[in-house]
């Protein structure tokens, strides 16, 4: 298997906008495996062997160890960081019986319910959100004139 973690593709002013990645040809022969993996959790019979004994399923597919330790960890954006799409990431997560809210909310740092008010109260606010820049700047993202003061979990 190759190493496909050096970026070859430009991603100039994708980069630095706060809570993107750049799902580009790279990323997906990157994360093949991974999303090789959650396609298979499509098939009863798939699910049932790997929730029996999870390492030994990823073990099946010739994908990095650190993408095995970030399915077994259950941590979202390090899949996403390694080649995961949201997408098919989904079939993992709803073999766990977790929705794309509750995954949202825990890469966003918030509780499902603040998640949930914060959509419905408009998303983030442009204001604080163009850049990483502004982040490190101001702390973190800003949601919003409406949004509850949301803080960490």
């Amino acid at each position: 298997m190759s190493n496909d973690t050096v970026r070859r593709e430009p991603i100039e002013g994708f980069d630095d906008i706060p809570g993107t990645t750049l799902f580009d040809a790279q990323r997906a022969r990157q994360g093949y495996y991974v999303n090789q993996f959650c396609m298979s959790l499509m098939k009863a019979e798939n699910r049932a062997e790997f929730k029996a004994d999870e390492r030994k399923y990823l073990e099946k597919w010739p994908m990095t160890e650190e993408q095995r330790e970030a399915i077994l960890k259950r941590d979202w954006q390090r899949m996403i960081d390694l080649g995961g799409n949201i997408y098919y990431l989904s079939k993992l997560f709803s073999t766990d019986g977790k929705s794309f809210q509750y995954v949202a909310a825990t890469m966003t740092g918030l509780t499902q319910e603040q998640y949930a008010e914060m959509m419905l109260n408009g998303g983030r606010t442009i204001e604080n959100n163009r850049s990483k820049a502004d982040w490190a700047r101001t702390g973190g993202p800003a949601f919003g004139k409406n949004a509850p003061a949301f803080g960490k979990k």
